[in-house]
């Protein structure tokens, strides 16, 4: 920008996006101070490089602008996590089954565990047996990523919100 610019000659460009041909820097450099503008290096890989002729700090404060407003419309989507048990009742599931549907309707993925505890991780078929009555509950409202997978002391799976 201005003077940290270090090259013989560029191409010019104006604010209304006219281009005034290859220049050397002194006469950008006097073209942009009698408009009492900035000259602004935009394509530097060019040859010869490009440069405009631009109110830098009304640029600079549109391209903040529009950066906020594109963050306002973006979507976050977040993971939430419901932990299980081997040997839980039914009434349990069917209350975890509501939260669970709640986060998924919201968007929201879901990441549901089950952690085995001492003599248990001798029965990981009945761990398989509860993530299905888990999914069979909340079917409606989002699918099983893939199947549970086990890591370390504990069977996870991901479900994600189905789309309406």
């Amino acid at each position: 920008m201005n003077e940290e610019i270090r090259d013989r000659e560029v191409r010019l460009i104006d604010e209304n996006g006219d281009q005034l041909g290859i220049v050397s820097i002194d006469k950008a450099m006097e073209l942009a101070n009698e408009r009492e503008r900035d000259l602004v290096k935009i394509a530097p890989g060019a040859k010869p490089p490009v440069c405009k002729i631009m109110d830098y700090g009304k640029h600079k404060y549109e391209q903040a602008k529009r950066d906020k407003e594109a963050r306002k419309k973006q979507k976050t989507q977040q993971v939430k996590e419901i932990r299980l048990s081997l040997n839980i009742e039914e009434n349990d599931i069917k209350t975890k089954a509501k939260n669970a549907a709640k986060f998924l309707s919201g968007g929201d993925k879901l990441k549901v565990s089950l952690r085995f505890r001492g003599r248990q991780l001798g029965h990981t078929n009945l761990g398989y047996a509860v993530f299905e009555k888990f999914a069979k509950e909340i079917e409606e409202f989002g699918t099983m990523d893939s199947r549970p997978k086990m890591e370390g002391r504990s069977m996870t799976t991901m479900f994600t919100p189905i789309k309406k």
